[in-house]
């Protein structure tokens, strides 16, 4: 009896906490209740694993993190966004990296090109915390797309911008930022597609490696092991590819990222992840 009971509590709690999720949804609808509902939700995509059909099917929603989005690109340039502006954004495309990592929403978010609604976030190059954090978690929704291995993802996005937006960030972005960047970097490297496009022409090929080799020498400087991890596994993607042996210079240029790696490696190892 007792445990009969105790289930039905949870049930009941199960089925309050379904219909918080319900009006927070609506209440999307209207400007008036929209920053609360996208905080509240923001919260709970971890926890509910089918929020993310739930928003994309649910009348105006997408329509709304959209509008979302929109409303803060006359705050880019010149960059004048606040915290405040940020916080409410970033909550947006916290619900939109949800639906972009679901399996039953992943096609539609991809064909309705909303990936390229972030972009402009990715051009930013203020340093200043709002944006900072803007751009970490734009990073976050391509993260979430290529973390599928989906070649779908991958011939999606090699049909946009997002390499050389990556790179810039690479080379200049917050360490964090780099780290994201760097990731979406390797996993387009490790599909054989993305590799190819990387490898089809000189200048893409070492424009990229260029950025690489200049994160090494920072690493030196800086060592971050979770950064130097993809970075070695970007390189190593690369040298599955003829065009990487025949680098000018290639060889003092392996040799140096040699000697780097293997002191990092001592002072501080890879993570197990």
């Amino acid at each position: 009896n007792l445990t009969r009971g105790t289930h039905a509590v949870t049930t009941a709690l199960a089925q309050v906490d379904r219909e918080k999720i319900y009006q927070w949804i609506n209440e999307l609808s209207s400007p008036d209740t929209r920053e609360n509902a996208l905080l509240e939700l923001s919260k709970k995509r971890e926890s509910v694993p089918d929020l993310a059909p739930m928003l994309w099917h649910s009348c105006g929603t997408i329509a709304a993190l959209l509008q979302e989005i929109v409303n803060i690109y006359p705050s880019i340039n010149p960059p004048t966004l606040t915290a405040h502006q940020s916080n409410r954004v970033c909550n947006a495309l916290a619900l939109l990296q949800c639906v972009a990592s679901h399996p039953e929403t992943r096609s539609a978010f991809l064909a309705a090109h909303i990936p390229l609604f972030l972009y402009p976030f990715l051009h930013t190059v203020s340093k200043t915390r709002p944006f900072e954090y803007l751009r970490l978690t734009s990073l976050g929704v391509i993260g979430a797309l290529v973390k599928t291995d989906e070649q779908e993802v991958i011939n999606f996005l090699l049909t946009t911008e997002i390499i050389p937006l990556c790179l810039r960030i690479m080379e200049s972005g917050s360490e964090l930022s780099k780290t994201v960047a760097t990731f979406i970097l390797q996993k387009i490297l490790l599909d054989d597609t993305g590799l190819a496009y990387i490898c089809q022409t000189y200048e893409r090929f070492s424009h990229v490696a260029m950025i690489l080799g200049k994160m090494v020498l920072q690493l030196s400087k800086e060592p971050s092991a979770r950064l130097l991890k993809h970075v070695v596994r970007c390189y190593l993607r690369l040298s599955d590819n003829s065009r990487y042996s025949q680098l000018k210079h290639s060889r003092c240029e392996q040799d140096a990222l040699a000697v780097n790696l293997y002191q990092m490696s001592i002072t501080q190892p890879f993570p197990s992840v």
